[in-house]
């Protein structure tokens, strides 16, 4: 499956025009991340999603405005508790979508799309910068530009100048963020292809582990079901603390590819087990499984009768870590930093 880049150039070389839709923040919890795209069509048929449910099928029925004024638009939802179960969020937030039509005829943005597609081919780290204005103008490719640590692509002037010197300022460390400069409002968007750690479960072990690989360099996301544990106070080195309703369908809340790190250190057997057979239908490059053998056995057990194979289960770091016998939760985190710094610069395929 593509990428959203791949789908834009795509649907831009069929000279199919669209409406892009991008969660431009939110607040609260949400099932997409901000900065998440999709594409709708003008049958509005979907690539991509921003979480599905409620949300996005207004998201969807507003682009027909969009389709027909071609101008932008910035949609606010805000949410009660019991709003944002229908919308597949835990507890009430509010999440801001923006909406561009991206018109196929429109060459600076044709070359836009095709250099982000050129540079992620290349991992090239880049920011997509987009001007924005509540008086909802319509979006060219004379409003977006692309900044990397040493390259510009896009219109030149004064203004984009001094968007340009903000972000270089703090290049690496830049987030989705909406700047102002003098009148204008810009949406910054950073593509960078750093190394996640997902960090599913929230306990004692979870903690030392977020710290000590946020120090390493990872960009660090943290997922469990209880509020209580996954939060901010709790991780505060952590790039993201995600809240889920379960550990059911992980996909839909984080994108797991190959510079994708798992650690699964639920509270139980079931748990471990469910969120082990969704992770082995990903390409994550590092999976690790904290537990005993006998718990080992009992979980891979269970996955061979749902039909996974033993090539499937060796992919799997279980017991978890390097063998320095360790024992309290701090030890136990630097053992399996240890593991997956050998996996990170080791050579491919070693194991063990």
């Amino acid at each position: 499956m593509g990428g959203i880049f791949e789908w834009i150039d795509e649907s831009l070389d069929k000279k199919e025009n669209f409406v892009l839709a991008t969660i431009m923040k939110k607040s609260g919890s949400a099932p997409r991340e901000e900065g998440t795209k999709m594409i709708i069509k003008k049958d509005f048929s979907i690539d991509g999603t921003i979480g599905g449910g409620l949300m996005e099928a207004m998201t969807i029925k507003l682009s027909a405005k969009v389709f027909h004024t071609k101008k932008c638009a910035i949609k606010n939802f805000a949410l009660a508790n019991k709003d944002a179960e229908l919308l597949g969020m835990v507890c009430g937030g509010s999440v801001s979508v923006l909406l561009e039509y991206v018109d196929c005829d429109d060459e600076p943005m044709i070359e836009l799309y095709k250099k982000a597609v050129e540079l992620k081919k290349s991992s090239i780290d880049f920011v997509l910068i987009t001007k924005i204005s509540e008086g909802q103008k319509k979006v060219t490719g004379l409003d977006k530009w692309i900044c990397t640590e040493t390259g510009f692509y896009g219109l030149e002037n004064e203004e984009i100048q001094k968007v340009i010197k903000e972000i270089r300022e703090n290049f690496n460390r830049i987030k989705i963020r909406e700047m102002a400069i003098e009148k204008e409002k810009y949406l910054i968007e950073p593509f960078f292809n750093y190394e996640t750690i997902y960090i599913i479960g929230a306990g004692h072990v979870a903690q030392k582990i977020a710290d000590i690989t946020k120090n390493l360099g990872f960009h660090v996301v943290v997922m469990d079901d209880r509020k209580e544990f996954a939060n901010k106070e709790r991780f505060n080195t952590a790039d993201e603390v995600k809240v889920v309703p379960s550990f059911d369908n992980l996909a839909d809340y984080v994108k797991i590819n190959h510079n994708s790190y798992i650690i699964i250190v639920t509270r139980g057997h079931a748990y471990d087990k469910d969120a082990l057979a969704q992770i082995l239908r990903t390409d994550a490059k590092y999976i690790g499984m904290i537990g005993s053998r006998n718990k080992r056995e009992y979980v891979y057990n269970s996955l061979l009768e749902e039909g996974f194979t033993y090539k499937d289960l060796e992919r799997v770091y279980c017991p978890i870590g390097l063998h320095i016998y360790a024992d309290t939760p701090g030890e136990i985190a630097v053992s399996i930093a240890a593991e997956l710094i050998k996996v990170k610069r080791g050579p491919e395929n070693e194991k063990g």
